[in-house]
């Protein structure tokens, strides 16, 4: 009986190691991107996983996930498998949520492993539709202290990145704004383009196209300087609310934690290598973002203390956590 079973066990452990011992990646790996089409989240994660593609030699495939501000796709990739076939793709408003929310389903810290910041950005766009009879941020700024219902601005979703940058914005003008979330930055968009709300604080990859065709009035930039694509729409410091700024901050892939590094470093020079393609780099520069790619390690430090300053926003901004 001893005899009979060792060709099988020998057999089993031959196996196990040829599986072990695939190349990685072996098959399509699934991209989580927690929030809905139509947002710059979901299109720059589109446009980057076409060129990881090439990189890799397997499909990515984006499975949108949106709610609750990014925390249901999160959660997600959190609970997945650390094998490098689901990550996760989002923006700030992941470490946004860390301060913005008493509890999560998961630590934001703890439960990720960085991969890269494939994107910086350098400000959103204050955008208004074109029915409000504001021309620019101080005629803005006047129309919303005469009007006895307030402005409406739309965003994402509570605490991300825009609310952040409308709400220092509605502090520095000595203005009170209406916050309207949404479910994602494509009903967001929507919102507007509608007139559902007045105003909208999009990311230059989504709002310019609609500024050049009339369907939104760009009033300011929120970053330190003129964004490239749209070199006519002044700064909002420049527009009148001195000191103000904010930049749109980063978008990145995580990975789930204990993933193996091995794993982590060749998604990361797959990035890394994909940022060198030309046409990409203009898209982003183009929707005001600066290519990046820190690695995992300068990446992880850069994560671990944007936890703790947008925390401090958030406070700083009078915004209750959740």
């Amino acid at each position: 009986m001893r005899h009979g079973t060792m060709p099988i066990t020998m057999a089993a452990f031959a196996f196990a190691s040829i599986a072990t011992a695939q190349p990685f990646p072996d098959r399509p790996i699934r991209l989580v991107v927690p929030f809905p089409p139509g947002g710059n989240v979901d299109s720059f994660a589109r446009v980057l996983a076409r060129q990881v593609e090439v990189q890799l030699a397997q499909p990515i495939v984006i499975d949108n996930r949106g709610g609750a501000n990014g925390i249901v796709g999160a959660d997600l990739v959190a609970k997945a498998a650390p094998n490098g076939y689901t990550l996760l793709g989002t923006s700030i408003a992941f470490v946004v949520n860390a301060g913005m929310y008493k509890k999560l389903p998961y630590d934001s810290e703890k439960d990720f492993v960085p991969i890269t910041n494939f994107a910086w950005g350098l400000g959103y766009l204050l955008t208004v539709n074109p029915s409000v009879p504001a021309q620019s941020v101080r005629e803005l700024i006047a129309l919303a202290k005469s009007s006895s219902e307030g402005l409406r601005y739309s965003t994402p979703g509570i605490g991300n990145g825009q609310h952040l940058a409308a709400e220092l914005f509605a502090t520095k003008a000595g203005i009170q704004l209406l916050h309207v979330p949404y479910k994602g930055g494509g009903p967001a968009l929507n919102a507007v383009l509608g007139g559902e709300v007045q105003i909208t604080f999009p990311a230059v990859a989504v709002g310019a196209s609609h500024v050049k065709a009339g369907k939104l009035r760009a009033l300011g930039f929120t970053g330190a300087t003129r964004v490239a694509s749209l070199p006519d729409v002044p700064t909002i410091a420049e527009a009148g609310v001195l000191g103000y700024r904010f930049d749109s901050g980063w978008h990145a892939w995580f990975a789930p934690v204990k993933t193996p590094p091995a794993i982590v470093n060749k998604l990361y020079a797959a990035i890394r290598d994909a940022l060198k393609d030309q046409k990409l780099r203009d898209y982003l520069i183009a929707g005001g973002y600066e290519p990046r790619a820190d690695s995992p390690e300068e990446f992880r430090k850069i994560f671990t203390a944007d936890i703790k300053l947008y925390a401090d926003i958030v406070r700083a901004a009078k915004i209750e956590a959740q």
